[in-house]
């Protein structure tokens, strides 16, 4: 598929998918977009070449790969299963990309079905967040098998800086997992360590600049410790996503006999920060429970 125009279809214009689409867009594959609130969609068509259908099942019609990128598994199975689902308009050979962050549990049981129906399914959930998919530099773990992954990879990497296959189907959640887990760990370290430097006087840009080059250096302190210095939080990766996603780290932890102790504790401080107001507030708001006394 590398280098050539495919006909695609993209479900789900979030903050993720509408950048991501418009990469597909500009590099000259005919695209198809689909999304709940259809203003959305005609914003899409308004800076980028390709057309809107009503429902999902209609946008995939005639698509030789399908993506999505919506909310959650209950999300997923709307725009994937009934009469009016991606799963009813897709051919035979087709294949259907998830780029949800969803469970491993909904990866693998739709691609059972998806196989039974005679076309396939990579759950390929992304790291990198908005400003990684406006510029076209996510990194894109995948679950499935290698001839699809081989057949679906070239066009993923119109956004992507790197595009795995982690394994089997489910593998590609299962590694976002893993994705939530460091990060969750490493935002409650970096609101500790800057709550720290700013009690004890430390001018933080000198910090920063010093040791964002050692051992502690991370793209969290990079992009979100001056931001927490300054308490801007009304930007980025949600509160109430990252909850989302923890809770199924737990539950696939509890499932699996893997000690999440710290992610526990990470997401009991985020339902914290949401019952501040601050479910829409960016994972990086960790900083308002230490600085609220």
């Amino acid at each position: 598929m590398s280098g050539e125009s495919r006909k695609v279809a993209f479900i789900g214009l979030g903050v993720m998918g509408f950048p991501m689409a418009g990469h597909l867009a500009a590099a000259g594959h005919e695209v198809t977009v689909y999304n709940r609130t259809r203003s959305r969609a005609e914003e899409w068509l308004a800076s980028h070449r390709g057309r809107a259908e009503d429902t999902p099942g209609a946008a995939a019609r005639g698509a030789e790969v399908v993506f999505a990128c919506v909310g959650n598994d209950d999300d997923l199975r709307s725009v994937v299963l009934g009469p009016d689902g991606a799963f009813a308009g897709m051919q035979a050979g087709a294949v259907f990309v998830d780029h949800t962050t969803a469970s491993a549990v909904v990866a693998r049981e739709l691609h059972a079905q998806a196989r039974d129906l005679g076309f396939e399914f990579l759950d390929a959930p992304v790291s990198g967040g908005q400003a990684g998919a406006e510029n076209g530099v996510l990194a894109v773990m995948c679950g499935g098998d290698e001839e699809t992954f081989a057949r679906a990879g070239p066009v993923m990497d119109c956004y992507s800086k790197v595009c795995s296959l982690i394994g089997p189907p489910g593998a590609g959640q299962l590694t976002k997992m893993v994705n939530q887990i460091c990060i969750a760990g490493v935002v409650q370290g970096l609101s500790e360590a800057t709550n720290f430097a700013v009690r004890a006087g430390l001018d933080t840009g000198k910090v920063l600049d010093v040791i964002s080059q050692g051992a502690a250096g991370s793209w969290q302190m990079q992009n979100r410790m001056p931001t927490m210095v300054r308490d801007e939080f009304e930007f980025g990766f949600a509160v109430d996503w990252m909850r989302k996603d923890l809770g199924m780290c737990l539950a696939e932890g509890d499932r699996i006999g893997a000690r999440l102790p710290l992610t526990a504790l990470v997401d009991q401080f985020y339902a914290e920060v949401r019952a501040m107001g601050g479910g829409r507030w960016d994972t990086s708001s960790l900083m308002r429970l230490l600085t609220r006394t």
